[in-house]
């Protein structure tokens, strides 16, 4: 069995690896739309997990093109997204979405949603809650240390938006960090960069607000890279 992963945020598509490595499934990753519909085309998954934001091709433009090759018309499809406000689900359900998932992504609802869409038995039995418990704590610490790596690559990115008030590059930013919070184990990352998402929608902007929330992020990098250096 296969799955494709269209995400341009690769810790994404390294969570949705990690949470299906013992359920047999081959999971193949995509960084755009237009790699992504090759790739099905290429290996017909049997189902796909798609993000809505994502560069040259977006989730929903990706989602139409593949429902009209006559192969991948109906390959069930998850859009996977941290903006899941009502606008955006009709949209992704109009273009031919199966299902829609907020991120961050958690384990339990990936699998219920594969095992109804795909008909097949993934849920964990009880004897290994245990043990999934201990390798989730793993997952998590490994997440923590991928999201660290991602943040430090493009921390030059995120001051150079906070200081020339570039509202366009700190929207991909934020909405990166939005959709991993969770699932690193700090849901106040997600909670924060929801709300910069909505501060950078209003006409007048208030930048000021804008970077003392960012500074609360930057306080949590700190706790995350002390805990794990720690």
């Amino acid at each position: 069995m296969t799955v494709l992963v269209v995400d341009d945020y690769y810790i994404i598509c390294n969570l949705l690896k990690s949470y299906l490595r013992d359920q047999l499934i081959e999971v193949i990753t995509c960084s755009n739309g237009v790699e992504g519909v090759k790739k099905a085309y290429e290996v017909k998954p049997d189902l796909i997990f798609l993000d809505l934001f994502m560069p040259d091709l977006d989730g929903i433009k990706m989602l139409q093109v593949i429902r009209s090759i006559e192969q991948l018309k109906k390959t069930p499809v998850i859009v996977i997204s941290a903006n899941t406000n009502r606008t955006n689900v009709l949209n992704a359900i109009e273009a031919g979405a199966d299902r829609v998932i907020s991120k961050p992504l958690k384990k339990e609802i990936i699998l219920k949603n594969l095992s109804e869409l795909l008909g097949i038995d993934l849920l964990p039995a009880e004897n290994k809650i245990e043990i999934e418990t201990v390798e989730d704590a793993e997952l998590i610490k490994q997440l923590q240390k991928d999201f660290l790596d991602f943040f430090n690559s493009r921390k030059t990115e995120f001051e150079t938006a906070l200081i020339n008030r570039n509202g366009n590059s700190l929207r991909k930013f934020i909405h990166d960090m939005k959709g991993i919070g969770g699932a690193i184990g700090y849901p106040e990352l997600t909670s924060i960069s929801a709300d910069i998402q909505d501060d950078l929608l209003v006409k007048e902007t208030d930048w000021d607000i804008i970077k003392l929330k960012c500074g609360k992020i930057m306080c949590i990098v700190g706790e995350i890279e002390n805990r794990l250096n720690g």
